[in-house]
């Protein structure tokens, strides 16, 4: 198997060839023209190739995926357009994952892993915020204090505010107004869901380039529907640090006959809102160099548009369902849209662009040479699997003998820089206790022996926890933690 059959019109067929399939993609439309039935069968392409899938599953329809479908006359007619000789209905394997733990099993990541500038963009930090936020790390990094979870966080921060003084001269200005928002917004994003997806055991990579026995492709379903309604900007962030741990782990392939993974992004429109634009150029640069990875990133959203133009121009395949042209600014766009599309034949895109039914597309894929085919007017294959979502009770079957079960599902809270202040910090205001005691102690003998007093060099506590916070760590790591954001490009 060498392509992916997609759609087929009056006297073509679209298939979108494995070897360029590391050339990323768009899938766009209005609401309720077909595009996640569209995520399906692409998702079923590559899986039936042997290639892993990640997709989000933004309103749970997608599940489906896990069942066999069903017969019906629409997927007969599909069947004889497209001669779809090799159709059979059947489930696909699939793992599902949920950030809150409820739909799937539980996806997490640390604070350190997530890294500064990320969590700047997630936290909406202004600059002196963000310097604040690098020192923080800086300082962790500096005395081997592991930054895993939220309350670790936000114990260094304390810290830091309660030591600003002494901190000054190495990490700069550090203004308790800043610190305290900071604070604040981590309180927010903890109410969030950030409870839940920062913290250990963290999930590997390898966990989602999964296959059968029988060289399926293992489908990843992240269940996403609370997290979009609920934690927009946490999505966005998990997507981030997906994105950058594959471009950092995985080693460079060249061209390969198929990609080692593909993820599919609904709501693509909500990873680049609001992002800081030095940020939003290394997520550029990202969707150029992973592609030699071999990874394969495709995006849903409603209208091209919502996506930046600097990785529209990366979309190797483009499939286009309906729009809509209520204004003349919708008209506008739709023009700009068609003008977008290769059209050898001279069709009237614009005008096939707002008359489309479900299920119904215009597709572009590149050839054998990377070029851009002309725009093909096309019904869509039909899914081998079920469309629309699994019960709860199917769900909760699929997981119990998912191969991930138990791997996560326990939260593991092990020794970081919040137990370990708290411990710096109790250890301090013991010494202080003796010290007072001791110090009235001598007081009380001196008053008797009517001696004079000498000033005492008993240490504040703030000092003595300052001065003891940086020693030496007994268990330092020795070298920096390792926290690649959005890979080397920013080290």
């Amino acid at each position: 198997m060498d392509h992916i059959s997609i759609a087929a019109g009056v006297s073509d067929q679209a298939q979108q060839l494995l070897t360029m399939s590391n050339r990323h993609g768009l899938i766009a439309g209005a609401t309720g023209t077909g595009k996640t039935v569209t995520l399906q069968i692409m998702a079923e392409g590559f899986a039936r190739a042997g290639v892993p899938v990640f997709a989000v599953d933004a309103k749970g329809d997608l599940s489906g995926i896990a069942l066999a479908g069903k017969p019906h006359k629409e997927i007969d007619r599909r069947k004889d357009l497209l001669k779809l000789n090799g159709h059979q209905l059947r489930a696909y394997p699939t793992l599902f994952w949920d950030i809150f733990g409820i739909s799937g099993h539980p996806v997490r990541t640390t604070i350190s892993e997530m890294g500064p500038q990320v969590l700047s963009a997630l936290l909406d930090l202004n600059e002196t915020q963000s310097g604040i936020l690098y020192a923080c790390f800086a300082i962790a990094d500096d005395e081997g204090l592991l930054l895993l979870d939220l309350k670790d966080l936000t114990s260094m921060l304390a810290f830091m505010s309660n030591n600003a003084k002494a901190l000054r001269a190495v990490y700069g200005n550090i203004s308790p107004a800043s610190v305290g928002a900071i604070q604040r917004r981590l309180l927010v994003l903890d109410s969030q869901g950030g409870e839940h997806f920062f913290g250990e055991p963290a999930i590997h990579l390898r966990d989602l380039m999964q296959t059968d026995f029988s060289g399926i492709g293992a489908v990843s379903l992240l269940h996403a529907e609370k997290l979009l309604r609920e934690s927009p900007k946490l999505y966005a962030a998990f997507l981030l640090w997906l994105l950058s741990e594959l471009f950092e782990e995985l080693p460079e392939a060249g061209d390969l006959d198929k990609p080692k993974i593909v993820l599919f992004i609904d709501e693509a429109h909500l990873l680049f809102k609001g992002m800081p634009k030095g940020l939003l150029e290394k997520v550029e640069q990202v969707f150029r160099l992973i592609r030699s990875k071999a990874v394969g990133i495709y995006l849903i959203t409603q209208s091209p548009t919502d996506i930046p133009e600097n990785i529209l121009g990366q979309m190797g395949l483009k499939i286009q369902h309906a729009l809509r042209a209520f204004t003349p600014k919708d008209q506008k766009s739709i023009r700009g849209i068609a003008a977008g599309f290769r059209n050898d034949n001279n069709i009237d895109v614009t005008h096939i662009l707002t008359t489309l039914g479900v299920g119904e597309a215009l597709v572009s894929t590149l050839d054998e040479q990377g070029a851009p085919s002309s725009v093909l007017e096309g019904t869509m294959a039909p899914p081998e699997s079920q469309i629309g979502p699994v019960t709860a009770e199917q769900r909760k079957e699929i997981l119990q003998r998912s191969p991930m079960a138990g791997r996560y599902d326990v939260e593991v809270d092990r020794e970081s820089a919040f137990e370990a202040l708290k411990k710096k910090t109790e250890q301090a205001a013991e010494r202080a206790e003796k010290e007072a005691t001791k110090e009235a102690e001598e007081k009380a003998e001196k008053s008797r022996n009517k001696t004079t007093t000498r000033r005492s060099n008993r240490q504040s506590m703030g000092e003595a926890f300052f001065k003891s916070t940086l020693r030496s760590v007994g268990r330092s790591l020795g070298t920096k933690l390792v926290r690649g954001i959005l890979g080397s490009l920013l080290k």
